[in-house]
């Protein structure tokens, strides 16, 4: 009787310690990274005066933008960029994970002659951080 409760300890510690094994060795972890567009530089609004610049001279400083709205006084060039990180990781019933998404972002409002009288922007994507999930 003692011969078989000892054996069955063993065998139990044994596959408890396997369980205990595969658990810890089962996950998996995941850092990422994405960018939509191309990087918006901030300095070059500073060649940008409103009543004096066209549409033109913005897309040579900016490139096509990623939206045209087209308002009853003329139209909105809007640029957008969005930087994203995310963290994760999976154990065999648990999942963590943290996804964060910043963007930087100009709006010019052009009149019907195609001049930008007024703009705004937000530069927010170089604060998007990697973080953990908890």
């Amino acid at each position: 009787m003692i011969m078989k409760r000892r054996a069955f300890m063993r065998r139990f510690s044994f596959t408890m310690s396997l369980l205990l094994a595969l658990i810890m060795v089962s996950g998996c972890a995941v850092i990422g990274r994405g960018k939509d567009f191309r990087p918006i530089e901030e300095k070059s609004l500073t060649q940008v005066t409103p009543g004096k610049t066209t549409a033109a001279d913005v897309m040579k400083l900016f490139g096509p933008p990623s939206q045209i709205v087209k308002l009853s006084n003329g139209n909105a060039y809007i640029y957008d960029r969005s930087l994203s990180k995310a963290t994760g990781f999976w154990l065999i019933l648990v999942t963590f994970a943290n996804y964060d998404t910043q963007h930087d972002r100009i709006v010019f409002f052009m009149n019907n002659q195609d001049l930008v009288t007024h703009y705004g922007s937000s530069f927010k994507s170089d604060s998007a951080a990697y973080a953990l999930p908890f």
